[in-house]
């Protein structure tokens, strides 16, 4: 069974940082395209960040560029999002998604990805 778990989501203070990992089973993450994405209560999915094995391409969404950024390890099946400088606008469940062999560019929609993971909260608040 293909399946992504998200962990490290959690509580943190205004200014905090976290990681988040997303493990992937039954599959190999290697030739796949990893998405975040996060939604806040009565907001829509938001796509943060992106990372291609097609092209080796990646995005980060103006909202969160330079505060996160995604990483991944073929070699333990996981991708990663660290999360610096976190602030009360932050608060969301927090998602990871695959897509296999796509570049990142033109994949900001989370209508284009295959695989999704069940979400992990983060709150930031003091």
């Amino acid at each position: 069974q293909l399946q992504l778990v998200e962990s490290g989501g959690g509580l943190v203070q205004p200014g905090g940082s976290l990681t988040l990992s997303c493990a992937a089973s039954g599959f190999t993450l290697s030739g796949y395209t990893v998405g975040w994405f996060r939604q806040a209560p009565g907001e829509g999915r938001e796509a943060l960040s992106c990372s291609s094995d097609r092209d080796g391409s990646s995005n980060t969404a103006d909202s969160v560029k330079g505060r996160f950024t995604i990483s991944r390890d073929n070699a333990k099946n996981t991708a990663y999002l660290q999360m610096n400088s976190l602030k009360s606008e932050d608060t969301a469940v927090y998602y990871c998604a695959a897509l296999y062999w796509s570049s990142c560019v033109g994949k900001e929609g989370s209508h284009y990805y295959d695989y999704w993971g069940q979400g992990t909260q983060v709150t930031v608040s003091s």
